[in-house]
């Protein structure tokens, strides 16, 4: 086994990290930073959020340890605030800081090490030196004594590995370390190119069973379809953002018993799955998962160019101590999660069916959604970092997410480009990005591009669509295309306004109720036990929903989540309310449940192709889902197990 190579001394860049993962079972990276020319009373910082990842997370909270030195006498490190510290250094002598940084946390945003794996963001693990953001940064990775099989991966460029990735990495700069992540392991990796440019797929976690060739081939065809969007062939554009911004990419992706999530990066992704939504080999039948998959792909590839590069001019340069607000996520977010399954289709990895049913899925969780009569998608993006990421029991309630209605916003612009007949949605991205040059924009950019392109203004539409909580106009919208909007009979569980779910034994629990619904206006509470149903001969409720005492009349144990369907009445012949009983904090309690009609609300969407669609609706369908026969001819990709 090769040796472990030494700390450089002095250091070979102005700001350089060793990062240790030397302690698998205490989950404990051990760090130790080198600045060549440190400041007099040195600050340093931890990020307290990761870009992409909306929340202050207080990466701050695992670091501990922390040490000074110079010339090898110790040096005073004093607390600031959560995440700052000031170190008593004096100028004209290298400093070096030591510290220590626990990490157990399995997702795409922080850090992780075990004795099976070692996965970090930057931002978890590496102090930023003030003043100094602009300087060259270095990452040194030691092989680990313990993993002789471990690999590395990470988009950053190498400047002196072995053959297993082990090293020196450099950074320009203190932003493009902290938009690095790295993978350290015995994981299974393959490559492939994408018009020219090099992709590697790196996957932990693997069963023998996985199918890497099929994932690779997929891939390959996402990544061609998405940089086929932003830079069509022959479309003839000029300026330094005419070929793709990247020169290389890679996805590193997780496979977990339970998981799922992805996070952007400008040269590679982060994610994480559940191992049985792998492509199998030999299965004629891939998982269903495995569509869910591939959109997760697809959604964080198309990031490269949304969000990365074509951002939020707030997020021009990002404020790692503190939230970085937009009311912009609904574009950038949103529009990015009406593409990414848009470009499975248009990459022949979903024919029509598929694909219309996982938008009506996108229609349903918005229509379901109470929270869009209470907040507008331009404030749910700026509500992101209180909201979306601290969810309850109440957000479906009072919050609309940004990813869906922002979806819908896109497919209402797309659709109603198309039938003015002047461009679509994707001559309005590539124009975007032409026009800032892969830079920040804001929302009159957006506006501009729009009514330059289409020959009309939209401020309008979205005042109403993005600022305001009014419907959106989806049933005549998607006529356009020849689809109808249907809804399926709403379940019970749909008509009282409830979520259930099932829990251990024999227990059907409460997990949501809904503004203004039924199961409301009883007194049903989240976290209850719903334990049986009965016809009501008492004459119905006391005030506050609570029911008169009980008859003698028989009800029904209720156990499962289809059983509520089969147990209460249709709505033709509901005969007065019913009593339910609830388990509530170890009380058991009575309340009186009236029914609705069906037709008070709609149930699950589907979309439909009409019958007999006009010529103009069948082509508006044909240039937005692409050719009716998926294509099927692609290179083969190179695989490299190991």
């Amino acid at each position: 086994m090769p040796s472990q190579p030494k700390p450089p001394a002095p250091p070979a860049l102005p700001v350089q990290y060793i990062v240790e993962p030397s302690d698998p079972h205490g989950h404990q990276f051990h760090v130790t930073l080198h600045i060549a020319a440190p400041a007099a009373e040195q600050i340093v910082s931890l990020p307290v959020w990761i870009p992409g990842s909306y929340l202050v997370r207080e990466f701050a909270r695992h670091l501990h340890g922390l040490q000074a030195s110079q010339s090898g006498a110790p040096v005073a490190v004093r607390a600031l605030s959560k995440n700052r510290w000031h170190i008593a250094a004096q100028p004209g002598s290298a400093l070096t800081l030591r510290y220590r940084v626990y990490a157990f946390d399995h997702s795409v945003r922080a850090a992780w090490l075990d004795g099976e794996r070692a996965f970090f963001n930057p931002t978890s693990l590496c102090l930023r030196v003030h003043g100094q953001e602009a300087q060259p940064h270095g990452l040194q990775l030691p092989r680990p004594d313990h993993a002789p099989d471990w690999r590395v991966a990470t988009a950053l460029p190498a400047a002196e590995v072995d053959e297993a990735g082990f090293g020196l990495y450099c950074a320009a700069d203190y932003d493009e370390l902290a938009d690095s992540p790295v993978e350290l392991g015995a994981f299974w990796q393959g490559q492939f190119s994408a018009r020219g440019i090099v992709h590697r797929f790196v996957v932990a976690g693997a069963t023998p069973a996985f199918d890497g060739q099929r994932l690779l081939q997929d891939a390959q065809r996402i990544c061609e379809a998405a940089i086929d969007f932003w830079h069509p062939p022959g479309a003839g554009h000029s300026g330094s953002v005419e070929h793709p911004p990247h020169g290389h990419y890679l996805f590193l992706l997780n496979a977990v018993g339970s998981g799922y999530g992805g996070l952007e990066h400008r040269h590679s992704t982060a994610l994480i799955c559940q191992r049985s939504d792998l492509p199998r080999q030999g299965a004629a039948e891939q998982p269903e998962g495995y569509t869910t998959l591939l959109g997760l792909i697809s959604h964080e590839y198309f990031h490269t160019w949304n969000v990365k590069r074509l951002r939020p001019a707030e997020f021009a340069r990002y404020d790692y101590d503190q939230e970085n607000y937009t009311e912009l996520l609904w574009f950038f977010e949103g529009f990015t999660s009406y593409y990414d399954d848009l470009l499975l289709r248009r990459a022949g990895l979903l024919d029509d069916a598929h694909y219309l049913k996982l938008l009506g899925k996108t229609i349903q969780q918005v229509e379901q959604t109470p929270g869009r009569h209470v907040q507008s998608v331009a404030q749910a993006s700026f509500d992101a970092w209180i909201k979306y990421y601290r969810q309850d029991e109440n957000t479906a309630n009072a919050t609309v997410s940004y990813y869906t209605k922002g979806a819908l916003v896109a497919l209402c612009l797309d659709l109603q480009l198309r039938q003015h007949g002047r461009c679509s949605l994707d001559d309005v991205m590539r124009a975007l990005w032409q026009r800032s040059n892969g830079g920040p924009i804001d929302e009159a950019a957006v506006l501009d591009v729009l009514a330059q392109l289409s020959g009309r203004d939209w401020q309008a539409e979205l005042q109403q669509w993005v600022h305001s909580t009014a419907a959106l106009p989806l049933a005549q919208t998607l006529a356009s295309a020849g689809l109808a909007l249907e809804h399926k009979p709403a379940s019970w569980a749909q008509r009282l306004g409830l979520q259930l779910r099932e829990g251990q034994g024999s227990a059907l629990t409460i997990a949501r109720i809904h503004s203004g619904s039924a199961a409301e206006r009883a007194g049903m509470a989240v976290g209850d036990e719903w334990l049986g149903l009965a016809h009501s001969h008492s004459g119905g409720a006391s005030a506050g929903g609570a029911a008169a005492q009980p008859s003698d009349a028989a009800g029904w144990r209720l156990k499962k989540l289809d059983e509520l369907d089969g147990l209460l009445p249709d709505a033709s012949a509901a005969q007065g309310p019913l009593r339910v009983l609830l388990a509530r904090d170890g009380r058991l309690l009575w309340r009186t449940l009236q029914l609705p009609a069906t037709q008070e609300v709609a149930g699950d969407v589907r979309l439909q192709p009409l019958p007999e669609p006009t010529a103009q609706q069948a082509q508006t369908l044909r240039s937005w889902l692409g050719p009716a026969t998926p294509p099927t001819a692609h290179p083969s990709p190179q695989t490299r197990a190991g």
